[in-house]
C-alpha cells in the first residue's frame, strides 16, 4: 500500500486534481519510480489547449490521472515494519547439519547439492546423508568470502554441468570466480570433472559482500551474475570495475551480445582500494595497488546494470521479469526490478545510512537513478530470492520467497506483472535463513546460517 509519507510517495490525488482543474494545459507530474514525466500532449507534441470543451478535458484528465495512479502503484514502499504472522503454514523439520551452509541446488531425482562457505560442496539425500563432492576448486575463506553458490546448467539433462561461484584465492585476498564442471555420479565419490574457471574478478582483494548469485535467462542462452561492492563503495559506480554490477554473460562466461555497452572496453589499468569505513571516506581511500589487464578490459561489455551493494538474490519471475534483492547498509535493503542498462544508485544514494551514522543521500535526490520497488527499514538482511512454482502451497504459485538473516524470517512477495510488488506475509523462523529453495515435489528446503547450521525441510501443515 502506498503511503504519501514514504520517500518517493506522491502528493494526495485531491491536490493533483485541483492542479489539473486550475491549469490543465500545463499539467505534468513526475513519476518517482521511473523518472519519466507524464504530460497532457496534443498533436505535434503541443500541450492540449482547453477551449471550453469540457468533455475533452474530462477525457484527457481521466487518462492523465490513470497514468498517475499507475505510477503511484509502482512507487517504492517500506516493508520494514511488517509484522510476522504467528501462524506458520508449514512444519519445519531439521534433516542435517553443515558448516556455514550457503546454497542449495536440486538434482532432478530430489537429491541436493549444498555449498558450505568453508569451501565444500556436498551431495545430500532428502534423508540427510552427505557425501562430499570431489573436484571442487579451493576458496578464499575470510569474513563473508568463501564458497558461495551452486547452480545446475539450464541444459543439465544433456550436459550434466554444474556452475559454482566462490571467492578464489589470489596474491592479495581473493576475487569472485565463476566456474563449471560436469557432475559425475557413477557409484564412486561424486565429483566435478573438468572443472574450468569461466570468469574471474580481478584484481583480487580483501573485503566481504561478494554477491555470487546466478540466474539463467528463460531461453537458456545466457546467465546473469551478481557482484557485490566488496565493501569498497565507490567502484560500484566505476564502469571499469565489475564490483557492484550485474553482468550478463554467455554460458561460457563471455560478454553476451546485446548488452548495453556491447563491444566497449574499459581502462587498461584500474585501482584497488581496501574496504572503507563509510561512503564519504571511500571517496579518498588510499590506493593499495593498481592492476593492469593482460588483454582488453571487458567489464563494460559484460555489464547489464550498475550501482549494487550486496546482491544476494536474483531470479526470473514466471512472466520473464528479472528481480534482484540486496542488502542496504543501516537500513534500506531493497528489491529491484532489473532492467537493461539502469543504474541502481549505490553508493550515491540509499534508503539507509552508513553503519557509523554518516548519512547517505535519499534516492529522491536523484531521479536519474532507478529506485527500489520495495525496501526494508529496519532491514531483513536478505539471504536469497526464489519464485515458487509448485503445488504443495498452491496459493503461493508465482510468489517470491525471500530469506532473512538478521530478521530470522521468510517473506512472501506477490507481483502484479507490471513492475509492482507487495510484501504480503512474513513468518518468523527463529533462525538466520541463508537460503530457501523448492524441491521437485514442491516442498521447501531451508539453510540456517550458523556454524554449525542446519538443513530444514518445510512441508504444509
Amino acid at each position: 500500500m502506498l503511503e504519501d509519507a514514504e520517500p518517493g510517495g506522491l502528493p494526495p490525488h485531491t491536490g493533483i486534481i485541483r492542479r489539473i482543474s486550475r491549469r490543465f494545459g500545463h499539467a505534468i507530474e513526475k513519476n518517482h519510480h521511473t523518472g519519466t514525466a507524464f504530460g497532457a500532449l496534443g498533436c505535434s507534441g503541443s500541450l492540449i489547449r482547453v477551449q471550453g470543451n469540457m468533455q475533452m478535458m474530462k477525457l484527457a484528465s481521466g487518462v492523465f490521472l490513470a497514468a498517475l495512479l499507475t505510477s503511484a502503484a509502482h512507487a517504492q514502499t517500506n516493508a520494514g515494519e511488517q509484522k510476522s504472522d504467528p501462524n506458520l503454514p508449514f512444519t519445519v523439520t531439521k534433516v542435517a547439519s553443515f558448516d556455514l551452509p550457503w546454497r542449495i541446488a536440486f538434482l532432478p531425482d530430489g537429491r541436493m547439492l549444498v555449498t558450505e562457505k568453508v569451501g565444500r560442496v556436498d551431495l545430500v539425500t532428502p534423508q540427510g546423508a552427505k557425501t562430499e563432492i570431489g573436484g571442487v576448486p579451493p576458496s578464499y575463506v575470510e569474513g563473508q568470502d568463501g564458497m558461495l553458490g551452486v547452480f545446475l546448467s539450464p541444459h543439465y539433462a544433456i550436459d550434466h554441468n554444474v556452475y559454482l561461484t566462490y571467492v578464489a584465492p589470489g596474491d592479495y585476498g581473493g576475487g569472485v570466480a565463476l566456474g563449471r564442471g560436469r557432475l559425475v555420479l557413477d557409484g564412486k565419490q561424486p565429483r566435478l570433472d573438468g572443472f574450468q574457471v569461466l570468469w574471474r574478478q580481478m584484481p583480487t582483494g580483501k573485503g566481504g559482500q561478494p554477491g555470487g548469485q546466478i540466474a539463467f535467462s528463460p531461453d537458456g542462452k545466457y546467465l546473469f551474475l551478481t557482484l557485490g561492492d566488496r565493501q569498497r563503495f565507490t567502484p560500484a559506480q566505476d564502469p571499469n570495475q565489475p564490483v557492484g554490477k550485474i553482468l550478463r554473460l554467455t554460458l561460457d562466461g563471455k560478454p553476451a551480445p546485446g548488452n548495453p555497452w556491447a563491444g566497449k572496453v574499459g581502462a587498461r589499468t584500474i585501482p584497488l582500494i581496501d574496504p572503507a569505513a563509510d561512503t564519504e571516506k571511500a571517496k579518498a581511500a588510499p590506493v593499495v595497488s593498481t592492476y593492469t589487464f593482460p588483454g582488453p578490459n571487458l567489464t563494460p561489455a559484460e555489464t547489464w546494470t550498475t550501482g549494487h551493494r550486496t546482491p544476494y538474490g536474483l531470479a526470473f519471475a514466471p512472466d520473464g521479469q528479472l528481480w534482484e534483492l540486496e542488502h542496504g547498509p543501516r537500513g534500506g535493503d531493497r528489491l529491484n526490478l532489473i532492467e537493461r542498462g539502469k543504474n541502481y544508485g549505490w553508493p550515491l544514494v540509499s534508503y539507509g545510512i552508513n553503519y557509523d551514522g554518516v548519512p547517505i543521500p535519499s534516492p529522491d535526490t536523484r531521479p536519474d537513478l532507478a529506485k527500489a520497488v520495495i525496501y526494508w527499514t529496519p532491514v531483513i538482511a536478505p539471504g536469497n530470492l526464489m519464485f515458487y512454482k509448485g503445488n504443495l502451497f498452491p496459493h503461493w504459485n508465482g510468489s517470491a520467497l525471500l530469506s532473512g538473516l538478521v530478521s530470522e524470517a521468510i517473506v512472501r512477495v506477490t507481483f502484479d506483472g507490471k513492475g509492482g510488488a507487495t510484501a504480503v506475509q512474513r513468518w518468523s523462523i527463529g533462525k538466520r535463513v541463508r537460503d530457501i529453495e523448492e524441491a521437485p515435489d514442491g516442498s521447501l528446503w531451508m539453510l540456517q546460517d550458523a556454524d554449525p547450521g542446519g538443513l530444514f525441510h518445510l512441508t504444509p501443515k
